[in-house]
């Protein structure tokens, strides 16, 4: 049986819909944590003009190459096995003609502690193109405030099973990406009390 997660394929449409307008121009994205492969066969079929590297824990790697097997296509490539706190990432530097030109994540932020939050960025940095842009889906606090209360709780639990997880303030990534050159080009609302922030790296 493949690995599934069900909020992949309920929230699948509204991810594609906010991401379509980012990914028109780009033509290799980076995705980090792909866990079961979902978005990457789903965003792959809606656009095809996209090669999809899934990278995750090495762990986690021959559920996502079996569903790639499966439902994959020619720009589903092998998941590679990747890990923020584990620098340098084995891929094509900033610099690169084959270097990603964007880099997406999906609810991973709040689940590794913030020091691998710090690497996560420090690694896009030295990844991602001139013009890419950098895509991060998840729950967010702004302000130090939690958008819903459900938000909270949900954070109460992350950090009753692991205290250097919880969702992230805004403003700290914000600065992280900054660091790395980024801009934000936009932060949408999407279901479930999430977000989508994008970021965008000057083109030169």
């Amino acid at each position: 049986m493949l690995p599934f997660a069900p909020a992949a394929d309920r929230n699948k449409e509204a991810v594609l819909d906010a991401l379509s307008p980012h990914l028109g121009l780009r033509r290799r994205v980076l995705e980090i944590g792909s866990g079961t492969g979902q978005h990457a066969v789903h965003i792959t079929e809606a656009l095809p003009h996209l090669v999809w590297q899934c990278s995750d824990l090495a762990d986690a790697v021959p559920g996502i190459a079996a569903r790639l097997e499966a439902e994959g296509n020619a720009r589903t490539p092998a998941p590679l096995a990747l890990d923020v706190a584990s620098p340098p990432w084995p891929l094509p530097a900033a610099s690169d003609p084959d270097a990603f030109d964007a880099i997406f994540t999906a609810n991973t932020l709040h689940i590794m502690s913030f020091a691998h939050v710090e690497h996560f960025f420090a690694r896009v940095g030295e990844a991602l193109a001139p013009d890419g842009v950098c895509c991060v889906y998840g729950p967010m606090k702004y302000g130090g405030n939690f958008t819903t209360q459900s938000n909270a709780e949900f954070d109460a639990q992350l950090r009753a099973g692991n205290p250097q997880s919880g969702i992230r303030d805004f403003e700290a990534l914000d600065d992280l990406a900054y660091e790395q050159g980024l801009t934000l080009a936009a932060d949408t609302a999407m279901p479930a009390n999430n977000r989508l922030l994008v970021w965008r790296r000057a083109s030169g």
